[in-house]
């Protein structure tokens, strides 16, 4: 029996017989933070490698905190960064905080989506004083030129980046070679950019090769350096919304920890491929998205069988973008693809992640879409928990995978 957990606080109760193979990839090694306020302060208080805030900002700093998407328990990170700021001498008029337009989902549901504000817990006299801004890549006023990359293009910034004095990015670490992720400073760069630069880097996923990944991780790390951005704060997740570890301090050094960090509690290794992978999002409305499916169905097609079934489990509620759209009612997926290839919409990588997996894999999703939707996009429906045991049920050989979203999971021998 394995209890899988997925959304807030839904789960399901998986059975097998006793003779099915089962490969169960459980939740990461170690405990999530109690307080990840006190441990982002105290990782302010003593950088990695890096002065502390009071020594590397004067009072009259303008100081723009660029949040990374998806970040876990943010108002307890914003909140000891403002204080930190704040203890520095920094006053609350010269701070804003930078947020990612991702971080504002439109539901398909009947209520709206509720994403937490990153100023919740700081008391409102101070809250009402700092700016929460929302990045938008189709304003050209917005956005300032900072130079031209190697390659000739124009480097276009958040208007807010270019301007301020200090610029701190506060992101979550991913799994390495994930597509559209470039190491911690893609926060600033592609993320806060112009709407061109976004879709050029969109074009690349896993299957275009690891030397273009290598290119463009190296442009994102450039444009941090001509910035002048050489301080980070990242955390390491830990299962559904928690946190397993804050580090802040000298940006080289944060990401090789976090990167050493996130190996030793999400790498996962199984003896085979199985029939059936059912996997699973957890965390709120944040993690529920169409971007996270696409990563976890990723995860899942490189331990499933050919020809095998893939069952997700989340709640995802939020309606599908363009791309995804295009997969719907057109003359055919090959079709769909060229044209997501060709214009790269802000939701490219999942409509291209799930035309790649449904060339092989059935799929099967258990949200709160509509179920006709699901069905449009080739994928097939449960209606409950219920369906999703039987499904186990009539399968020979299975693969629990949970927190699919964060897991770094491979066949042996692979």
């Amino acid at each position: 029996m394995t209890v899988l957990r997925y959304g807030t606080d839904s789960s399901v109760t998986l059975q097998f017989a006793t003779e099915v193979p089962l490969e169960p990839c459980d939740t990461p090694q170690g405990v999530p933070l109690a307080d990840p306020a006190v441990a982002v302060a105290a990782a302010l208080e003593q950088p990695l490698e890096y002065p502390a805030l009071a020594q590397t900002t004067t009072p009259g700093d303008r100081v723009v905190v660029a949040l990374g998407s998806g970040l876990p328990q943010v108002a307890q990170i914003m909140a000891a960064v403002v204080q930190s700021l704040i203890a520095s001498g920094i006053a609350l008029d010269g701070i804003t905080i930078l947020q990612n337009e991702a971080d504002v989902p439109r539901s398909v549901g009947p209520q709206p989506a509720s994403i937490e504000n990153p100023l919740r817990l700081i008391p409102s006299p101070a809250a009402e004083r700092i700016r929460l801004l929302t990045h938008d890549p189709t304003n050209r006023r917005n956005l300032a030129y900072l130079a031209a990359s190697e390659g000739g293009e124009p480097i276009l910034l958040n208007r807010l980046l270019t301007d301020a004095d200090v610029v701190l990015p506060v992101g979550c670490v991913q799994r390495e070679h994930s597509a559209g992720y470039f190491g911690i400073h893609s926060i600033i760069y592609p993320e806060y950019s112009d709407q061109h630069t976004q879709a050029r880097f969109r074009k690349h996923d896993r299957h275009t090769g690891n030397g273009y990944h290598r290119e463009l991780q190296h442009e994102v790390n450039h444009v941090a350096w001509l910035l002048g951005v050489n301080f980070s704060i990242q955390v390491v997740p830990a299962a559904g919304d928690g946190i397993l570890h804050a580090l802040a301090g000298q940006s080289d050094v944060v990401q090789r920890q976090c990167r050493e960090l996130y190996r030793a509690v999400w790498k996962r290794s199984v003896a085979q491929r199985a029939k059936l992978v059912v996997a699973a999002i957890e965390g709120d409305e944040r993690q529920q998205t169409w971007e996270n499916l696409g990563h976890v169905l990723e995860s899942a097609a490189r331990v499933v069988e050919e020809d095998g079934a893939i069952a997700v489990c989340c709640d995802l509620a939020a309606a599908p973008g363009s791309a995804l759209q295009r997969l719907i009612g057109g003359p055919s997926r090959e079709e769909a693809v060229r044209h997501i290839r060709r214009d790269n919409p802000r939701d490219a990588l999942p409509a291209l992640q799930l035309a790649r997996v449904l060339e092989t894999n059935r799929i099967y999703l258990l949200s709160r879409l509509d179920p006709g939707l699901v069905e449009d996009l080739e994928m097939i429906p449960l209606a409950g928990p219920e369906e999703l045991v039987r499904l186990a049920q009539r399968n020979n050989s299975c693969l629990v995978l949970a927190n699919a979203v964060r897991a770094i999971v491979h066949v042996e021998g692979e």
